[in-house]
């Protein structure tokens, strides 16, 4: 079994963050090399004596046994180790400590890791870079185990007494544990000294995606929208996924940028990336909201027909509210229709009523102005006897549409509009009575 390296895969949720999962621990030292490892420290320690080459040899064994799968025996072999203790140095022992440490973290019990890594730095005598690799390994293990506090503490120690300029994704581990210690502005700080020393052959790189969601969350903790909002532009130029644009979307209707996040929200069904209800729907909102009805109604018609948008109740009557809008009455009309049976009330009955009138189709008018009325619970039930009126007047019906606007003046909200109706009806009906008496007198 070989020394094994920790790698951290970040998962994120929304604009929150989840913590990484550690998959693998990067150990100090392995038999191999254990004879070999005694570079010049960083920190005060004491003369590192020589591994001995019996103690050596069972080292070895331990290991052997352990890479052809079985750890229970490796342990075995380390526990006779373990008897003569006495008779070992600091750096054996180390060394010993070590090897249990990389046994069970191999056999999944992180406790007993994090024991026996516990007692390797408690020795003064050791090889530095041992040193700094178990203070790392113990670092990441406490992050493992939720222990955050604790895990700084590790690594701010490792960090203190290691001599060699950190790298970028030491920079991101300690973002990450401090935005899991709710310390947001550490997490940024330690983000931006990440993609400062992000260096591949002396070319700084772009910064790595998950580095870009840890810094959104942190920046989203401490409820900094336009910071949320930059990082997020930066995804979408770097990584380009489809939640990226719509998360921009919502952002840019956060910070009061309507036009950015209509803008962006259009873009990205343009490119395929909207492909849930929600996201058409709000897409056909805010062309509503920006006086593009009839692009509303277009999105939603077609999401509808792909069924992405259930058509119910709500989705139609928006979709008709934008044709309406959009003076688009012939294409609001079959709308309203769906509508109307679904609905328990006269609601859309009314607005059928009102499309009709509009297209000047009298007779619709006012069969769907008396259902909406039979059907009942409007918001203004004058609205209709008006319908009324006007159609059976172009129709030539005076008394029905006198009948419709005397109604209609019992009604405050409109019976003002009623009441001239009635008045320019009641001429109008004199002056055609006239002129048909005057024709029959011919």
């Amino acid at each position: 079994m070989k020394a094994k390296k920790l790698i951290l895969s970040v998962l994120s949720a929304s604009l929150v963050y989840q913590m990484p999962l550690i998959s693998d621990l990067s150990f100090g030292t392995n038999v191999a090399s254990a004879q070999a490892e005694q570079a010049a420290p960083a920190r005060k320690t004491k003369k590192i004596p020589t591994m001995r080459n019996k103690v050596y040899t069972q080292f070895a064994r331990a290991q052997k046994i352990a890479d052809e799968g079985d750890i229970p025996k490796g342990i075995q072999v380390l526990d006779e180790v373990q008897e003569r203790i006495s008779s070992m140095n600091d750096y054996e022992i180390a060394t010993m400590w070590n090897f249990y440490g990389f046994l069970h973290y191999a056999n999944e019990d992180l406790d007993k890791t994090i024991e026996y890594f516990s007692k390797v730095v408690e020795i003064e005598a050791i090889p530095n870079n041992l040193y700094l690799s178990t203070l790392y390994s113990l670092g990441q293990l406490a992050m493992q185990q939720g222990k955050y506090d604790k895990a700084i503490e590790y690594l701010t120690l490792w960090r203190d007494n290691n001599p060699k300029r950190m790298l970028a994704s030491q920079y991101a581990l300690f973002a990450q544990v401090y935005y899991q210690d709710k310390q947001y502005q550490k997490t940024i700080d330690n983000i931006v000294l990440a993609r400062e020393n992000n260096f591949v052959a002396d070319v700084l790189q772009p910064p790595k995606e998950n580095w870009l969601i840890l810094q959104r969350a942190a920046y989203y903790s401490l409820k900094q929208p336009e910071k949320v909002t930059e990082v997020i532009e930066e995804l979408v130029r770097y990584y380009d996924k489809p939640e990226y644009w719509i998360q921009l979307g919502g952002m840019y209707g956060e910070i009061g940028q309507e036009k950015k996040q209509l803008g962006i929200m259009e873009a990205a069904w343009q490119a395929g990336y909207l492909k849930k209800s929600s996201e058409l729907v709000m897409l056909s909102q805010l062309y509503l909201y920006h006086e593009l009805p009839y692009k509303a109604a277009k999105v939603l018609d077609d999401a509808i027909a792909q069924g992405i948008v259930v058509a119910d109740v709500k989705r139609l009557e928006l979709m008709a509210q934008s044709y309406v809008m959009a003076k688009e009455d012939e294409k609001a009309i079959p709308v309203l229709i769906k509508a109307a049976k679904i609905a328990e009330n006269g609601k859309y009955d009314a607005q059928l009523a009102q499309a009709y009138l509009n297209l000047e189709k009298w007779d619709l008018a006012i069969a769907s102005a008396e259902t909406a009325l039979e059907r009942g619970e409007l918001a203004n039930e004058g609205n209709m006897y008006l319908v009324l009126g006007m159609s059976n007047f172009n129709l030539k019906n005076f008394d029905q549409a006198l009948t419709a606007f005397t109604k209609a003046q019992d009604l405050p909200k409109v019976a003002k509009t009623a009441k001239q109706w009635h008045a320019y009806v009641s001429k109008e009906k004199n002056y055609q009575e006239q002129v048909a008496l005057l024709s029959a007198g011919n």
